[in-house]
């Protein structure tokens, strides 16, 4: 019982923290795209991939729960669950500081969006190479499960 309790609790820990960055992450691009949106609204579409762009490391962490839960068991050993709860830890800390930081790259992209809406394709570039981070950390977690 003690070796599932700590693989739950690492798996929910990975999925808490890479969800608290995307929140974070989401609530800095929201702030920019409310202030840029007053001055023009018409930039919606322009803005909006950059205000939803950190919102992935939550979601990342939610898919490494569902898939660590599948290797949850009432009969696992103490090292089982170690190894659960070790492997969630790449994810839970890359998703937590590149979903923070996703979002303050983005918010760059949103403010230079309202000086110049012709870039917004250029400036997805940006915050996607803080991105990758989250994904290696999400394989990584997924390859120690397996």
């Amino acid at each position: 019982m003690e070796a599932q309790a700590l693989a739950i609790l690492g798996l929910a820990i990975c999925a808490g923290l890479c969800g608290a960055g995307s929140a974070i992450g989401l609530y800095h691009t929201g702030s920019a795209a409310s202030g840029v949106l007053a001055e023009d609204p018409k930039k919606f579409s322009k803005v909006l991939i950059l205000v939803v762009l950190p919102a992935t490391q939550g979601i990342y962490g939610f898919v490494l729960a569902i898939i660590g839960m599948g290797n949850v068991s009432a009969a696992m050993t103490a090292m089982e669950g170690a190894k659960i709860f070790a492997a969630a830890m790449p994810l839970a800390i890359t998703g937590l500081i590149s979903g923070i930081y996703q979002g303050k790259t983005a918010v760059g992209g949103i403010y230079a969006v309202a000086r110049n809406e012709k870039l917004s394709g250029k400036l997805i570039l940006f915050p996607a190479m803080v991105e990758t981070y989250a994904i290696l950390g999400l394989v990584i977690s997924i390859l120690l499960m397996s």
